[in-house]
């Protein structure tokens, strides 16, 4: 009994984070092409963004082989498991998938707002993932254990790009209400939407990975 409510643990875990690094790499997509639009001569950004999404994309990668050795697919997870998703909408006031690209490019305090977000989203995962190195559950799964170590090495260079873009462009540190939004979307996900995965049996998996359905790549890899 024991085992398998372990197993269902670490099932819903992994569903959550592998939705996440596919939302991750996926929308630093549509960031990329905005500040491609808006800098295309800032070389030293724009390759630190690539860098994030081919980590974000290695991750996800990561999660994919794992359940693959399980033998099983992830938990059909959709966009209220993932903190991105949830963020913009409270911060943005709609999808990440309805993110006016043009309008972020034209609009420096736009660009700066969602670089506040990425922040705030790339530094809530390293808190996450400091206490998920701390479980006997995640120590339980050497594989596991060993991506989470791989995420924690990655972690601090997702929002040093993004932060030394603020700084260099005063676009300030994250606001209030952006920090309360971090706050509640964060504490949703642990206190209501995981367990809520775990106590519910009827709960599918998925026929497909998230990538079979990806665009033609932005970038190799």
């Amino acid at each position: 009994m024991l085992q398998r409510l372990r197993q269902r643990y670490l099932d819903v875990l992994g569903s959550i984070y592998i939705y996440n690094e596919h939302r991750g790499y996926s929308s630093i997509d549509r960031i990329i092409r905005a500040a491609r639009a808006a800098w295309p001569d800032d070389a030293a950004f724009l390759a630190e963004l690539e860098a994030h999404r081919r980590d974000e994309r290695k991750h996800y990668l990561m999660f994919r082989r794992w359940f693959e050795a399980r033998g099983r697919m992830p938990l059909s997870v959709d966009r209220t498991c993932g903190h991105i998703d949830r963020l913009v909408r409270l911060t943005f006031g709609c999808h990440v998938d309805d993110l006016d690209e043009a309008a972020i490019a034209a609009d420096p305090a736009l660009f700066a707002k969602l670089c506040r977000i990425i922040v705030l989203t790339e530094q809530r995962g390293m808190r996450q993932v400091d206490i998920l190195l701390q479980s006997s559950l995640i120590h339980g799964d050497a594989r596991l254990h060993k991506i989470f170590k791989v995420i924690e090495a990655d972690e601090p260079s997702h929002w040093a790009p993004y932060q030394a873009w603020l700084e260099r462009n005063r676009g300030g540190a994250p606001r209030r209400s952006e920090r309360i939004a971090d706050w509640l979307v964060h504490r949703t996900l642990l206190l209501i939407k995981l367990p809520a995965l775990f106590l519910n049996p009827r709960v599918k998996r998925r026929a497909a990975w998230q990538d079979d359905s990806d665009p033609s790549p932005l970038l190799a890899g």
